[in-house]
């Protein structure tokens, strides 16, 4: 299993992980993007997959490193 962590305060909701990554990436209402299907975890939202599909790029495509993917 891979974890994927989206570490909240960081993004500035450029999109970019939406544009690469829908399955997984949605800007929410608050500017901010969501990670689809993730559970709150201290100031991070994580979640648990057992393919990172195109979280890969989500993550190198994101300006300032919001996305981290644990394997």
């Amino acid at each position: 299993m891979a974890k994927i962590i989206l570490e909240i305060e960081k993004c500035i909701g450029c999109g970019s992980c939406e544009a690469v990554c829908s399955k997984f990436w949605k800007m929410g209402e608050d500017s901010k993007v969501q990670l689809l299907g993730s559970k709150p975890s201290g100031e991070n939202f994580e979640l648990e997959v057992k393919n990172i599909e195109c979280n890969s790029e989500a993550a190198e495509t994101c300006p300032v490193q919001c996305i981290k993917i644990k394997t």
